[in-house]
């Protein structure tokens, strides 16, 4: 597909962006979708329909500028390889069946009523923008100390994400940071940490952000999790990744070993084999905190829990240590109500994501998901007509990116099942009349404003071609623009925000 990026690079470049594949002139007759979120969710579910049928037009509904977005704002920027699905998701919008809307916010510019009285589906893939808290006394800082930062954010700050740009933090009044979580996000935020600035000079992070982490004192980083080895959520090739770097891995060995080798453990691993790998791995390149030597160290600390952050001559985080109850794949931590605390410069928190609810949509206020049946939208047990959601939205905030995209074939599935049944259509956007589909959807994204407003996928090539530019003379993959104003002069125009 490298052949299709350069292409498109090209004619952007030299003026000649093919405005067919932004025409608001679908197929009379054809079937109208909407997307909420332009992210791997959305793509993926808009690949499948397109490739299920034919007679169909979709419009994709983004709140950022940018298509794409974890895969531009959440993958780390040293795993250039995870992006290359970018290339699949510029095939799709540039289908001349589909359409860009990027700059628009779904809830506040224009609603979920509005689109539902026009599209005969609504696909909901928003994702999960929130962050789960630790609900701990002094997470939001004390006396000018930043206290707990999300990690979520905090990646959001190094990819480029517009709103993390003014990001509170502190790498500076101590050499240490915590990390609460035992998951990828946690590894990717200790590794981003600890790398070195010629490492990460040749990804695509931006230069705001190297700057930074060019003053940064931070040579320890604390990753802890309340329960023990068997139970984390990182995989071995993130683990891998943190072997690689000029760093002391530093971990209770012999903890390690217990849980491993116990008749429990060791019957776990038995049908765990990648899990066992990854444990191999941990004691291959580990020390003991004794042994430990070199200059920046990483430490996965187990069983313990964030209790409360101290502010008193600096900044701790105060953790009870635990212990395991049950057999390992369902082990429950219990505080023994000792404490430890771990001075740092900030903590992290990477405890899991959350979606948010949208107005005119059912949500599941516990599980923190739209409720559905393989991606129908259900209320009250029964399917809402024409509504349909994927990826973390419609299973939680779990999985890689290959997970999102089995997902979101599935809900396609359903909703090119319902659409040949003809059990969703709706009259207004499925005229046959010789008054294009489209005018009824044109005339309410005129009255909401969406049509002054929105970004096409025309206008992020501009960016696009503009990012590479940049980052080639300096060379890098890309420098991401990091504000909305800097996106909107490459493009020529001024948006209402």
């Amino acid at each position: 597909m490298f052949g299709l990026r350069a292409y498109v690079v090209t004619r952007v470049r030299h003026g000649f962006v093919n405005q067919r594949l932004f025409s608001t002139n679908h197929f009379v007759g054809a079937a109208r979708v909407a997307v909420v979120g332009g992210g791997a969710a959305g793509f993926y579910t808009a690949a499948r329909v397109l490739a299920k049928t034919s007679n169909v037009g979709i419009d994709i509904f983004e709140q950022q500028i940018p298509p794409y977005g974890l895969v531009r704002y959440g993958v780390a920027p040293d795993h250039l390889e995870v992006k290359n699905c970018i290339s699949k998701f510029a095939s799709v919008a540039m289908d001349p069946r589909v359409r860009y809307f990027g700059n628009t916010r779904v809830g506040t510019q224009i609603s979920v009523s509005d689109l539902r009285s026009v599209y005969d589906a609504v696909v909901l893939a928003y994702g999960a923008s929130e962050d789960k808290r630790l609900g701990i006394g002094g997470e939001d800082g004390n006396s000018g100390r930043v206290g707990v930062v999300s990690a979520r954010m905090f990646v959001a700050w190094y990819n480029g994400l517009p709103e993390a740009q003014d990001l509170h933090m502190d790498l500076t009044s101590h050499d240490t940071v915590v990390i609460v979580g035992h998951g990828n996000v946690a590894l990717d935020c200790a590794r981003i940490l600890l790398a070195p600035l010629e490492h990460l000079a040749r990804t695509d992070i931006t230069n705001r952000a190297l700057a930074v982490l060019a003053q940064s004192n931070i040579r320890r980083v604390e990753m802890v999790g309340r329960r023990g080895p068997l139970q984390v959520s990182f995989t071995t090739k993130e683990l891998r990744e943190m072997t690689k770097l000029d760093v002391d891995i530093i971990c209770d060995r012999d903890l390690v070993e217990r849980e491993c080798s116990s008749p429990e453990g060791h019957a776990y691993l038995l049908h765990k084999r990648p899990l066992r790998r990854m444990m191999d791995v941990l004691l291959k390149h580990s020390v003991r905190p004794e042994d430990a030597q070199k200059e920046k160290q990483f430490h996965l600390r187990f069983l313990m829990s964030p209790a409360e952050v101290v502010y008193s001559g600096g900044q701790s985080v105060r953790f009870q240590t635990n212990v395991l109850e049950g057999l390992p794949e369902s082990a429950r931590a219990v505080s023994t109500n000792n404490c430890v605390d771990v001075p740092c410069a900030m903590a992290l928190r990477s405890v899991g994501y959350a979606s948010m609810a949208l107005c005119g949509v059912p949500f599941d206020n516990v599980r923190r998901i739209v409720p559905n049946i393989a991606g129908r939208v259900v209320q009250n047990g029964d399917a809402v007509r024409g509504m349909y959601v994927a990826g973390w939205l419609k299973r939680g905030p779990v999985g890689v990116i290959a997970t999102t995209m089995q997902d979101a074939y599935r809900t396609a599935d359903a909703l090119v099942m319902d659409l040949e049944s003809g059990s969703i259509r709706n009259p207004l956007a499925s005229s046959t009349s010789s008054t294009s589909s489209t005018s009824s959807i044109d005339a309410m994204l005129a009255q909401t404003r969406v049509a002054k407003t929105s970004v096409s996928y025309d206008d992020w090539l501009r960016i696009d071609a503009h990012e590479i530019a940049v980052g080639v003379a300096h060379n890098k993959p890309r420098e991401k623009l990091t504000s909305v104003n800097e996106m909107l002069d490459v493009i020529g125009c001024s948006k209402d925000q």
